[in-house]
């Protein structure tokens, strides 16, 4: 049967959200997370599984968010001897917790694969979803033609040039293949949307009289600065499979020079969340231990700084959840707040 954590993991990515995994892969005792331990970190900044106590699930967490957003793995050593890790590709962070012990997780972000729209029915569009597809990109058609028996390769296709019912990102990348058929309302729909990348198979020429058309419309002329054309690198292609392979090559170089983030600017602060203590009846054993730490840890909004016999040390998010909901999921549990719990402020 399929690890949980690894088909939380496929879910998350095929619903095109992306997500981190984290493994423990390498510890020194005294520590909780052994090798082979993982979890799941999701954009809000959830943790789902377990990769250790309290001191290495915000630094995991941490890590993790910054990898969705630069698309780097990395291997975090969590140590009470920071100085002594000077290994190049390891990210050290000090060991909090009295414990002691050193973890070595590796974090690696799984993101969606990129998306290509291509605007036309042209030959050079019928060869860029193709390509596309060999290298894994999500492939999007919009044309009035555009069918899956045209475009068996594609993902989806949309029969028109609105680009309303298709699950377009910021990020996409859009290439109008059109070739004469309709230039200037594809280009046109595709200036529409914020893609990061916008380019026009044409000649200098005809791309130049496109803008002035675009322009004398009210397109942003900045907007229209920044199309490519003529479309791809310059290979000296001539057939449509070269002409779509040096626009391919053009996407890739620009993907890997100008990474466009995973993540929004703006991630999920662990920092001025509220600090509590919760006193809990009913803890008896490490398994309680372990199903309290589960329990809080599955709800959103909580980081779990510590969990032993009869309290737990928690920071939450009070705009997400409220200490009747920490209680109410510790008593389906079996498990009960104490009413000396502190307050909320």
């Amino acid at each position: 049967m399929l690890d949980p954590i690894l088909e939380q993991a496929r879910e998350q990515t095929a619903r095109g959200e992306p997500c981190a995994l984290a493994i423990v892969v390498r510890y020194e005792a005294p520590i909780s997370g052994k090798p082979g331990d993982k979890a799941l970190i999701l954009p809000d900044g959830t943790l789902h599984g377990w990769i250790g106590g309290g001191c290495t699930r915000p630094v995991v967490i941490r890590e993790a968010l910054r990898a969705m957003r630069d698309g780097r793995p990395r291997l975090v050593r969590i140590t009470p001897e920071t100085t002594e890790v000077e290994v190049e590709g390891i990210v050290a962070y000090a060991m909090t917790c009295y414990s002691g012990g050193t973890l070595d997780v590796y974090i690696e972000p799984l993101l969606p694969p990129p998306q290509l729209l291509v605007l036309g029915h042209s030959a050079v569009a019928q060869a860029l979803v193709q390509l596309g597809r060999t290298l894994r990109y999500h492939v999007l058609v919009a044309d009035p033609e555009a069918s899956s028996e045209l475009f068996p390769e594609a993902d989806q296709c949309e029969p028109s040039f609105s680009l309303r019912n298709l699950p377009l990102k910021p990020g996409a990348f859009a290439v109008v293949a059109t070739q004469g058929e309709r230039d200037e309302e594809a280009l046109k729909a595709a200036l529409s949307q914020p893609f990061r990348y916008v380019a026009l198979v044409a000649s200098r020429r005809k791309a130049a009289r496109l803008r002035e058309l675009l322009a004398e419309q009210g397109v942003p002329r900045d907007r229209l600065a920044a199309v490519r054309a003529p479309a791809g690198l310059d290979l000296g292609a001539r057939t449509p499979e070269e002409i779509a392979l040096s626009i391919l090559a053009e996407i890739v170089q620009e993907r890997h020079q100008n990474p466009s983030p995973a993540l929004p600017d703006k991630l999920p602060s662990l920092e001025g969340l509220i600090e509590i203590t919760l006193h809990i009846e009913g803890m008896s054993c490490a398994h309680c231990l372990h199903t309290v730490e589960q329990t809080l840890q599955a709800l959103p909004g909580v980081v779990v700084h510590a969990v032993e016999l009869g309290h737990a040390r928690v920071a939450y998010d009070p705009a997400r959840v409220t200490l009747s909901v920490l209680a109410e999921a510790l008593k389906a549990r079996g498990y009960h707040l104490r009413t000396d719990t502190v307050a909320e402020p």
